[in-house]
């Protein structure tokens, strides 16, 4: 093997290691560094705007942190989304801030917990990363919708992708099958 692509083949990997993945994909203990790294991106790219379900507090809506990144709760089915409205309105919203309906249909955010059924345990760090990086689930299969900003969380280097995934992982694992998109109204 080539020097050149050894020394490059081991930085990736002791990269990776920290984080608490190897190139085998094996999972290994993520650094502490990790997964404050992590916890710090998923607060300023406002990741909990979204994938943690808010509530009716005293002050309007406010989210709800026993349910924190779980996605929209499948407790709360959702009626048909109302009729799009005219003019420069396009989109409407849950009261939980977790489902969303525009010109792509309806779509719910996703369970980004640890959890092995319904959230990202089963995920390989290399899917998670594709995903953000093409917008689509699993890095292969059906689109990310709106209001995913996957192509702004594309932007982000791999180590920091990884130590947002290693947060991911840190955090309480928690069930909640979140429903498939549904088509644009007119499909329907």
């Amino acid at each position: 093997m080539n020097t050149h692509l050894l020394a490059l083949a081991l930085l990736s990997s002791a990269t990776f290691v920290g984080l608490g993945f190897a190139l085998d994909d094996q999972p290994r203990a993520a650094s502490a560094d990790a997964v404050a790294r992590g916890k710090y991106l998923v607060t300023v790219m406002g990741c909990n705007d979204c994938h943690t379900p808010a509530i009716l507090g005293p002050d309007g809506p406010e989210k709800d942190m026993s349910r924190m990144l779980s996605g929209h709760p499948a407790a709360e089915p959702m009626p048909p989304a109302p009729q799009l409205p005219a003019g420069p309105w396009v989109v409407t919203a849950a009261g939980s801030l977790t489902a969303w309906s525009g010109p792509w249909g309806t779509s719910f955010t996703a369970n980004l917990t640890p959890d092995a059924k319904t959230g990202l345990g089963q995920w390989k760090l290399e899917e998670f990363i594709a995903t953000m990086r093409t917008g689509r689930h699993l890095g292969r299969g059906r689109q990310i919708l709106p209001p995913m900003p996957y192509e702004q969380v594309a932007a982000l280097t791999d180590e920091d992708l990884g130590a947002v995934f290693a947060y991911l992982g840190s955090i309480p694992a928690i069930s909640n099958l979140v429903p498939e998109p549904l088509p644009p109204i007119e499909q329907r």
